[in-house]
């Protein structure tokens, strides 16, 4: 029943290895499976670099959740993976996810590695995975994937400033639960490595855990790129 894949990736500013990624992702294209970029508006080559690479293209104000929302609605396939752009797929990524929905589940994420080689990210990577199987609530990083039916059900992604996949996930689980899938993606690290692995961690923590008290998600997006948030304010 589920054949054709739309991989919806949203992008910002990723010149430097967006082609790289983007070959990696070619093999699906060749299956009968489509890419769907939504540029953010890059500041640099972004777009013309990945235009050769992708079924469909189309520019949007920057936001993760604008962006995946606008990319769903110009997707065509009956099934959607939502990949972040510092994120590889295992291989057979799509006879997994096929397997997957033809086995009666709606939606689901994959097991996650960080590109690090430190031993406490093989300890992050299994809490991940673990509290995502046990809880049902999955981050973008984990390549989320699910019928076209359920995601347009549930209303999409929200339009909120951050925690978007938090908030799907949420909703998707109101309904049913996923399937973990125990092989792996492999994402980027750089984020930890950057801002320190530990303190990444905890901060993270502290964004969610003020998110499930009712924290706004504008609020936490100003905490979680205030570079950003400095600008906007000094455009104002």
């Amino acid at each position: 029943m589920w054949q054709k894949i739309s991989i919806i990736i949203p992008v910002y500013n990723e010149a430097e290895s967006i082609e790289g990624f983007l070959q990696g992702l070619q093999v699906f294209r060749q299956y009968g499976h489509e890419i769907v970029l939504i540029d953010g508006k890059s500041e640099d080559d972004t777009a013309s670099l990945a235009r050769p690479y992708v079924d469909r293209m189309v520019s949007s104000q920057k936001g993760r959740a604008r962006q995946l929302h606008l990319g769903a609605k110009m997707a065509t396939g009956q099934v959607f993976l939502f990949l972040h752009a510092d994120t590889q797929l295992p291989e057979l990524a799509d006879e997994l996810i096929l397997r997957s929905l033809a086995s009666g589940f709606y939606w689901g994420r994959f097991n996650i590695r960080l590109s690090g080689s430190s031993f406490l990210f093989r300890i992050i990577e299994k809490m991940m995975n673990w509290r995502s199987c046990m809880t049902g609530i999955a981050t973008g990083d984990q390549a989320i994937y699910m019928t076209k039916m359920i995601y347009q059900d549930v209303g999409g992604f929200p339009q909120i400033g951050l925690m978007e996949d938090i908030e799907l996930c949420t909703q998707l689980s109101k309904w049913t639960k996923p399937d973990c899938l125990k092989q792996m993606v492999v994402s980027s690290s750089r984020r930890w490595e950057n801002n320190g692995i530990v303190r990444t961690v905890f901060f993270m923590w502290k964004l969610r855990l003020q998110y499930y008290f009712g924290v706004s998600a504008d609020k936490l997006q100003s905490k979680y790129y205030p570079e950003q948030h400095k600008i906007l304010k000094q455009g104002e």
